[in-house]
């Protein structure tokens, strides 16, 4: 079973061999390669709409726009427990500027978190009665920690104890990163313990921590200059019995040699252009480390999906694959018999959710699923996904619907979850 902290290894499927030559040969080439499973002209092959797709209101409030799932927090405990952490925002939805992600909470109307917590592998949540601002929930035996060593001993191996890490000042130049940890399944919290910069100019978490099978705990972070539009992904570890989180390595080079983010833009940073953010790693398990990145030139639509791989333990890192044309962020499950799904937000109308498919390790992705595309507008995805009991896909996202009776650039931002099989 495959959680956001480990996935399983994919059989590596045959490669047509590149033919050179006449028109003839080259359509001959194009047959072939069509009739060997996984070869990458699959990929070209018309998005397919997946059917009995299983949809559901996970919460929703009429005055609030409740988002971004990805980033906030997800834990999968591995029996059927599932806890989503997100953030919701207390909004008029009087016209487009009211519900714009700069002028979000700046009326001062309230901002909560809430978590969500299902039992049942994501079928059910409770989103009628949510545990409201978690975090502030303190374990009283934590309650003088101050730094990870006064934690120790802990076994982030041990699925009761999860790790938090977010951020103030998220992706900007003065961006700084704690963690927090919960022995309890997120029952309780420590307070926030400060990850020391080790030099770098600014750090920004987003929820994405792995456990390394020796018990070294990695949390995936980006670095941004002070410029605010070079923003690069690296990894922090804290060995077992460590007293703080450091820096392991950087997962992308300093800049992009091909500068695919790069323009004028003249905007805020949220919605400038940004080659790789977001990482989120995954371990297979023949050693095989991925990790999962988003790039953007608009978040309204134009971002896509890339993959890196590490073969060491996650100290080195190479360009793997990109994984579609738009869509970003996109949230890895592993079915059970090992093929590989990438679930992701697409926010080109007509907008929704959709999915791909790998058969050999996220080196090659197949034709693109639709989940859904009834999105009132770009304003929703940010998935994470898992794998149910019966190995089918399940993921939960942000939505809204172009079916709203409201419509304020596309109708309620709430949390909705899809269950569904690639087949």
């Amino acid at each position: 079973m495959l959680d956001n902290l480990s996935i399983g290894a994919a059989p590596i499927t045959r490669r047509a061999a590149l033919v050179a030559g006449s028109a003839f040969t080259t359509l001959f080439a194009c047959e072939v390669a069509n009739a060997r499973a996984g070869a990458p002209v699959r990929s070209y092959a018309p998005a397919r709409r997946l059917t009995h797709v299983d949809h559901a209101i996970v919460y929703r409030r009429e005055n609030e726009m409740t988002g971004w799932p990805h980033v906030m927090g997800y834990w999968n405990f591995g029996d059927g427990e599932l806890l989503q952490q997100v953030t919701s925002i207390t909004t008029r939805y009087g016209n487009a500027e009211d519900i714009s992600h700069d002028n979000l909470g700046r009326e001062g109307l309230g901002t909560k978190s809430v978590a969500l917590r299902s039992r049942d592998w994501g079928r059910t949540w409770d989103g009628e009665n949510p545990t409201i601002n978690m975090m502030s929930r303190i374990d009283p035996t934590l309650a003088g920690v101050r730094m990870m060593g006064d934690l120790q001993p802990i076994d982030f191996l041990d699925r009761d104890t999860i790790i938090s890490n977010s951020s103030v000042g998220f992706g900007t130049p003065e961006g700084r990163t704690d963690v927090r940890v919960s022995r309890d399944r997120g029952q309780s919290w420590s307070p926030p313990i400060p990850v020391p910069k080790d030099a770098l100019h600014s750090i920004s978490g987003m929820n994405s921590v792995l456990i390394r099978p020796d018990g070294t705990a990695m949390i995936w972070l980006i670095e941004v200059d002070k410029e605010g539009w070079n923003r690069r992904s690296c990894v922090f570890a804290l060995p077992p019995r460590g007293t703080d989180f450091h820096f392991l390595t950087f997962i992308t080079p300093k800049r992009d040699p091909y500068g695919a983010a790069d323009g004028d833009y003249q905007s805020t940073f949220g919605f400038g252009g940004h080659r790789w953010f977001y990482p989120r790693g995954y371990l297979l398990p023949s050693g095989r480390m991925l990790c999962v990145l988003r790039c953007q030139r608009d978040p309204r639509g134009i971002m896509w999906t890339e993959v890196f791989s590490s073969d060491d333990g996650g100290r080195t890192w190479q360009f793997l694959s990109r994984v579609n044309d738009f869509g970003s962020p996109g949230s890895l499950v592993q079915l059970p018999d090992t093929r590989l799904v990438m679930v992701y937000g697409y926010r080109l109308m007509p907008a929704g959710i959709r999915a791909k498919v790998s058969e050999d390790e996220g080196r090659t992705w197949g034709p693109e699923l639709i989940v859904r595309d009834d999105g009132g507008s770009w304003d929703l995805g940010y998935p994470n996904a898992w794998v149910t009991d019966d190995g089918k896909v399940g993921t939960i996202y942000y939505f809204n619907s172009k079916d709203d009776p409201v419509q304020v650039n596309g109708g309620k931002r709430h949390i909705q979850r899809s269950i569904f099989s690639v087949d």
